[in-house]
């Protein structure tokens, strides 16, 4: 995707001596105190800021955080925890900025920090007014902030229209160029494993997969609602009974491709939902009707993982199983570490994804972990994202 990146600009020495608007991801979590609990959303903005500074730029950043009411700057909601934070990092005082629409003072190798984006009235609703204020603070606006470019808000698109300069910061570009080299031109076969509770939540999503990839692997309820696409019994197992013909559509889709949705051939299943549950193996064709599958067997995971090992590119989304159990684990963990010992090009993202990537300690072998949750699945369906497509139109005015 043809877009202006802010590391080229940088490099060219545009950006000496400009103001430079990054709106950046920091809507990390915290305790009722008000103290982040996880601060990687932070760490991973600090490159582009430090990018900018380093280019002799005038620098100001901004983020949402949480859910505020526009209009209103209430203490939960104030950025002032994360400067804090990104100061600590960076080893400067960060000055945190409130009522900034109409004016913002900062010199040339200055950094503040804009106060929470969405207290503005009209941000959500990309309300042009706003957006052209936005736009007047700046030489230079920067989008690096992946997990807001599924929206189209004044902070994230609106200003992109209107800045006399509108660039992709290198978190974006990253994903960018990830997203690319996964989905657009991927080197085969391609593989993608989406899992979840429920097929109706990524019923979208396979059905965009189906028409792309070479082999289409699903896992938790999903695969409960293939199974039974497939006729096998699933006990008292999550699924979407009424999504039956759906599954079989994207079975067909596959298998006239000559593609596959493999189903699993054995199964792990307990009589209740709980950590402590008995786990027992079975044949998938051996399901009682008081069982609960919360896995796929080990045969099955094998299976897979040799398919895996021999993929060229590898699309991964959501645990096979319900991992976070001991017991039921064993799925998951097999599929993780095909993906880190396989040599494709993988690509992986989805909150669950990330906590099992972090539990199996891959983060290393996987090409690129995807931090944008709802953008990452919008690209999965095969959407394209506002941000990307206001940064592409941009780059050829």
């Amino acid at each position: 995707m043809n877009v202006i990146r802010f590391s080229d600009l940088c490099a060219k020495g545009q950006v000496a001596g400009k103001r430079v608007f990054i709106r950046a991801d920091l809507n990390v979590p915290q305790d009722d105190a008000g103290n982040i609990t996880e601060d990687t959303r932070v760490r991973a903005s600090v490159p582009c800021i430090q990018m900018a500074l380093d280019a002799g730029a005038a620098v100001m950043v901004t983020s949402h955080l949480g859910r505020p009411t526009e209009g209103e700057l209430k203490t939960a909601d104030s950025l002032t925890p994360v400067a804090k934070r990104m100061g600590e990092l960076m080893g400067r005082e960060i000055s945190v900025v409130a009522n900034w629409i109409d004016g913002v003072d900062v010199k040339p190798g200055q950094l503040v920090m804009l106060e929470n984006c969405r207290v503005n009235k009209g941000e959500k609703k990309n309300n042009e007014a706003l957006a052209k204020k936005m736009a007047a603070l700046c030489d230079i606006f920067v989008h690096d902030a992946f997990g807001t470019a599924h929206r189209a808000e004044a902070s994230t698109y609106g200003i992109a229209q209107f800045a006399p300069i509108a660039c992709a910061g290198p978190l974006l570009a990253a994903e960018m160029d990830a997203i690319t080299k996964a989905l657009l031109a991927p080197k085969r076969p391609l593989v993608a494993i989406v899992a979840g509770s429920k097929v109706s939540t990524k019923l979208t999503i396979l059905k965009s997969l189906a028409d792309n990839v070479d082999q289409l692997i699903v896992g938790g309820g999903i695969a409960n609602t293939f199974m039974l696409a497939a006729g096998l019994k699933i006990g008292k197992s999550l699924a979407e009974p009424d999504l039956l013909d759906q599954a079989k559509a994207v079975i067909e889709a596959m298998k006239a491709r000559g593609a596959a949705v493999p189903i699993p051939t054995d199964v792990v299943t307990a009589k209740t939902f709980s950590a402590d549950a008995v786990a027992t193996v079975k044949a998938a064709t051996n399901v009682a009707d008081d069982d609960l599958i919360l896995d796929i067997g080990p045969e099955t995971a094998q299976a897979l993982a040799d398919q895996l090992k021999k993929a060229g590119t590898i699309v991964w989304n959501g645990p096979v199983g319900v991992f976070e159990f001991a017991a039921f684990e064993n799925g998951t963990k097999v599929i993780a570490k095909a993906i880190a010992e396989s040599s494709a090009f993988s690509i992986a993202g989805g909150g669950d994804t990330l906590a099992a990537i972090a539990k199996y300690g891959i983060e290393k072998q996987v090409g690129y972990i995807s931090t944008g949750g709802g953008a990452f699945l919008e690209v999965l369906e095969g959407k394209t994202l506002p941000a990307f497509e206001i940064l592409a139109r941009r780059a050829q005015s």
